[in-house]
């Protein structure tokens, strides 16, 4: 099947994966406007419409989908409030989301490039030594038991009093978030080659870094690249995190926190809606590296 689709012309599989996207976002639009209806209606009935005497049908739904402070905002009022925020202000204005954007998802990234090593780093330790192995991950696997909103305080409390601040503590989050299922993916694909090959590069009088650089690398590229998909989208999640503590001026985090402080629920839908945005375009960029990586093994 995959096979049949890769012979296709580029527009044809454009298509066909689009399709299932587009009806998924038409559904996931219908809930939400179905939601914004339910939760906003008896507010517009009560505050707006009673007021006014007789009412129908139709008045409850333009003004359910038009209140000022809805308790969810319908998309097109997300949508308008994007695109004010990025047409009406300038790049580096605290109300333009392009700003904030670029300051959350800076510390992802770092805190990706940070986890992304340290996982590497821990996979190849403990798959070469039997003693790591059982001294490190069990507890590997114990950090992760540990909610972000509980140790993300003390990290940054921490950090700040060894003077790290600005972008290394929220980076310190997401790296926290990211090298977890990078490590695990990792120790089981440089385990995943199977006895014969590694005895027959032991026949070559391979050494134990060779063979960590012929045979265990290349077999785990499967398995590394799905977890750095699920880390970036972690490390995303740890950087908002990681600036709700510290009043931070800039970030999808410190613009949700603003919402939630005045009560407009429409600016915490549009971070959200960037939030998320921003993490498509993270996974999908991990996701084109991925595609490169294994074309280029492959061609080899």
């Amino acid at each position: 099947m995959g096979t049949m689709a890769e012979a296709l012309p580029w527009t044809q599989r454009a298509k066909l994966q689009a399709l299932p996207v587009a009806v998924v976002l038409l559904g996931v639009l219908l809930l939400w406007y179905a939601a914004a209806w339910g939760m906003n209606a008896p507010g517009a009935i009560e505050r707006v419409l009673k007021p006014q005497g007789a009412y129908s049908t139709m008045d409850v739904l333009r003004t359910t989908l038009g209140m000022e402070r809805p308790l969810i905002p319908a998309p097109h009022q997300v949508a308008q409030d994007i695109w004010e925020s990025l047409t009406e202000w300038p790049v580096d204005s605290p109300r333009n989301l392009l700003l904030h954007v670029a300051v959350t998802g800076q510390a992802t990234l770092l805190g990706f490039v940070l986890g992304t090593g340290l996982g590497l780093l821990l996979a190849v330790v403990i798959v070469h030594s039997r003693t790591l192995d059982r001294a490190l991950l069990p507890w590997i696997v114990a950090s992760q038991t540990v909610p972000v909103l509980a140790i993300a305080p003390i990290v940054l409390v921490i950090l700040g009093s060894l003077g790290f601040s600005g972008v290394a503590p929220k980076a310190a989050i997401a790296m926290y978030l990211c090298f977890f299922p990078v490590t695990v993916a990792m120790v089981q694909g440089l385990r995943s080659p199977q006895r014969i090959e590694t005895e027959m590069l032991h026949t070559y009088a391979a050494n134990r870094w060779q063979t960590l650089w012929l045979l265990r690398l290349p077999a785990a590229l499967p398995f590394l690249f799905p977890a750095l998909r699920v880390g970036v989208a972690a490390g995303l999640v740890g950087a908002m995190v990681a600036e709700l503590p510290t009043g931070a001026q800039a970030g999808l985090g410190a613009k949700l926190l603003t919402g939630s402080y005045y009560g407009n629920t429409t600016q915490i839908w549009s971070a959200l809606v960037m939030s998320a945005l921003l993490g498509l375009v993270l996974t999908a960029a991990a996701g084109l590296v991925e595609r490169l990586v294994l074309r280029h093994r492959r061609g080899q």
